[in-house]
């Protein structure tokens, strides 16, 4: 069975939620009352040619092809959704708010890589930062840092400004995995 290459299960874990909810709906259609909202969500944020493409898979399709064209991370989100519908067990575990400490470690590498000038880094972590801002919770103060994170920035309390504690535990963790890779 298909397995994902390690970025691909970074970006693929940022959108865990709505990787599992697009399978679960695939498995059983009455869920996609509930997926819809995500999905016009996901369209208000400009995400427009990758709902097109979840509704596609939604409708049936399987097919590889529905990857062309797309950015690094709408690829890497279909993949996921892909595989996760021919493997569950490669499906991105969905992180509760209490467990987003699970998230540093490669939240860390990508800021790590980006802030040494890999591209594809810095253009995922983009549209992550983008993604997280729109969540409501610790997420969204996280989402709101990664551009000073990148540039280097590691004052915590410049970086902690109205984050909760969830928000400033992972941003501790997150400051101590990239303490680890400088």
């Amino acid at each position: 069975m298909a397995k994902l290459p390690e970025k691909t299960k970074q970006i693929a874990q940022v959108h865990a939620q709505l990787i599992n909810s697009v399978v679960m709906a695939c498995h059983n259609k009455t869920l996609l009352p509930q997926l819809e909202p995500a999905l016009k969500a996901a369209e208000n944020n400009g995400w427009i040619a990758l709902v097109m493409r979840i509704r596609k898979i939604l409708a049936g399709s399987r097919n590889a092809k529905i990857l062309v064209g797309l950015d690094e991370e709408d690829a890497a989100i279909l993949l996921a959704i892909l595989v996760g519908l021919q493997d569950a067990t490669q499906l991105p575990k969905v992180i509760e708010e209490k467990e987003t400490r699970f998230a540093a470690p490669g939240l860390a590498a990508m800021i790590n890589a980006a802030s040494k000038g890999d591209v594809q880094a810095l253009s995922a972590l983009g549209d992550m930062a983008e993604q997280m801002v729109a969540i409501p919770g610790s997420m969204r103060n996280i989402g709101a840092i990664i551009k000073p994170l990148i540039d280097g920035e590691r004052d915590v309390k410049k970086l902690a400004k109205n984050m909760d504690e969830q928000g400033f535990q992972l941003l501790e963790e997150l400051l101590q995995e990239l303490e680890s890779l400088a």
